[in-house]
């Protein structure tokens, strides 16, 4: 006679596949948002780096650093995407670096 196989493997099998698919789904998705902050933070770096770099080509050009933000955005062509960041941008003389702060708004 042969004996009955129990139902336990294929219970089990039938399981862990979903949840194995799910681990995966999850691993994904944390991934992907993991690259989302990174690429955030990245584009706030880029941004605070061009407004720098313009300020140091101003005061190569004309012996001075700008005198607002308004100033590179219209001479040096220096483009801020004002409903994602806000700029912090402080004069204490005209030949000393402006302080730069790049701010990303909440949504």
């Amino acid at each position: 006679m042969r004996r009955k196989r129990s139902g336990w493997p294929s219970i089990l099998k039938g399981l862990l596949l979903p949840v194995i698919a799910a681990a995966a789904l999850l691993c994904f998705a944390a991934a992907l948002n993991s690259l989302n902050d990174g690429r955030a933070e990245e584009d706030m770096r880029q941004l605070e780096e061009t407004l720098r770099r313009g300020c140091v080509a101003c005061y190569a050009a004309e012996g001075v650093y700008p005198p607002d933000i308004a100033y590179l955005q219209d001479h040096y062509g220096v483009q801020i995407d004002t409903g994602r960041y806000t700029v912090h941008y402080s004069v204490f003389a005209e030949n000393r670096m402006p302080d730069i702060t790049v701010l990303e708004n909440n949504p």
